[in-house]
């Protein structure tokens, strides 16, 4: 590898392995200190979160980056990441890395040693549980098994602040109950907000089924027969936002008409999320 960078973390930690790295158990041992710089290496890591403030219910991703500054090689280097119990992992971004005995751990073990100089870096994607409340704390630390001239850099720790978020609920109320075919019938949605603050994109996103959009008033609405979507104006904490669309129904319709709803701000995270979602039914009535 040499001056090579090593571009992503399987490259540093499991490149060319011929089987899966074995799970390691156990401290690693520790070698018997040595008078110069022979055997020495000096491993560095870091962790960051993105986007800096998290919303509960919404996505976070963590990168962490690893370097050998050097002068000796590291020596099959032990990658360990603890993350918070509020996040829940959808993704690592190196199929070699394996969840730890803990729950809401990673390690990744290195089947080659790594050079001095060479780096490389991983991300976990995951979902903040709706009541996090924080601040969330995720830590890297980073091991081998030769003595570390340097270890206060072998530890790295992200703090990350949880937004209060938002509190957005969803109702349906429809004009008819049966409906003829050829004929048009209206949905009223209510959006409230039951706070803590101004939420100023609110989207309810329309699903309908067997019928067409004919207006909207409300909000600045646009789709087709597979979805309708809405922006509403900016709903102050205690108080709601009304939508009212129009829809006929085709001639040739053949089952009752059915529109599901979810409302979510672009913005925040939902506290409670469950009352997101609304859904009517009118049924078909032939002359």
């Amino acid at each position: 590898m040499g001056r090579r960078v090593v571009t992503g973390l399987v490259c540093v930690f499991v490149a060319g392995a011929p089987h899966p790295a074995l799970a390691f158990s156990g401290e690693p041992p520790r070698p018997a200190p040595v008078k110069d710089h022979w055997g020495m290496t000096d491993l560095a890591v870091g962790i960051t979160a993105s986007p800096k403030v998290a919303q509960p219910g919404q996505p976070l991703t963590y990168h962490v980056t690893v370097h050998n500054k050097g002068p000796g090689d590291a020596v099959l280097p032990t990658l360990r990441v603890a993350l918070p119990k509020d996040f829940r992992i959808v993704n690592v971004g190196v199929a070699e890395c394996e969840p730890g005995k803990a729950r809401n751990r990673v390690v990744c073990h290195s089947s080659d040693d790594v050079l001095p100089g060479g780096s490389g870096d991983m991300t976990i994607t995951g979902v903040i549980a709706p009541g996090a409340h924080g601040p969330l704390r995720a830590r890297a630390d980073l091991t081998s098994e030769v003595l570390d001239k340097d270890e206060a850099d072998n530890t790295a720790e992200a703090v990350t602040r949880v937004d209060e978020g938002a509190d957005l609920s969803m109702r349906f109320r429809s004009s008819a109950r049966f409906i003829r075919p050829g004929h048009w019938f209206s949905i009223r949605a209510e959006v409230r907000n039951r706070g803590p603050r101004v939420v100023r994109d609110a989207y309810v996103f329309f699903q309908p089924r067997e019928a067409r959009l004919l207006s909207a008033r409300g909000g600045r609405c646009r789709g087709n027969r597979q979805f309708v979507g809405c922006s509403l104006p900016p709903i102050r904490s205690g108080s709601r936002g009304l939508i009212e669309l129009v829809f006929r129904v085709p001639s040739r319709a053949s089952h009752a008409v059915a529109t599901m709803a979810t409302v979510y701000s672009r913005r925040y995270g939902d506290r409670r999320p469950a009352n997101n979602k609304a859904s009517v039914r009118v049924a078909l009535r032939r002359a």
